[in-house]
């Protein structure tokens, strides 16, 4: 008898969204992801995969030290006057692949803009984006290429390019 097969499947999972948005009185542009992924929910922080390419990307774009800790990134983006949350409450999801997204249900995105001086919607790649427009927001809304290291199309220089025209511009 040889050794059993190794399994190697990926189950769907129910997420719940449990951290809250980064935000204060200033913030001008809201950074949208879909839902965070397993590292970031384990570290119940944003873009805690250490090979998603966010925190460099905002960094070099606001040109910045790249932040080490949750305070150092909370700092970052207040003093920046930029919030940051994700577009999903919950949803059903393998693994962190936003393209195994089911039953997605939305967080109440309008009411947070509403009442705040943010002016541009920025979405961290196209799930985000999709998801967002079916929000009916009044806040302009841009796709971004995705920062997550699955979006291997896009090297950190084209990530940074893209994503400095539309943080400068806000």
């Amino acid at each position: 008898m040889g050794n059993p097969p190794i399994l190697n499947r990926k189950s769907v999972t129910t997420v719940i969204h449990t951290f809250e948005p980064i935000s204060n009185k200033n913030s001008r542009v809201l950074i949208l992801g879909t839902m965070p992924s397993v590292q970031s929910r384990m570290a119940e922080f944003y873009y805690s995969h250490p090979r998603n390419r966010f925190w460099v990307v905002l960094a070099k774009c606001l040109k910045q030290q790249l932040p080490q800790s949750v305070n150092d990134k909370v700092r970052l983006l207040q003093d920046n006057n930029i919030a940051l949350w994700d577009v999903l409450a919950t949803c059903e999801i393998i693994g962190s692949d936003d393209s195994t997204i089911r039953k997605p249900v939305c967080n109440d995105i309008a009411s947070f803009v509403k009442g705040r001086p943010i002016t541009k919607v920025l979405c961290n790649g196209k799930k985000a984006y999709g998801l967002c427009l079916q929000l009916n927001l009044s806040t302009p809304i841009v796709c971004l290429p995705s920062t997550s290291p699955a979006n291997a199309a896009w090297g950190l220089e084209q990530l940074i390019v893209a994503w400095k025209k539309e943080l400068i511009t806000a």
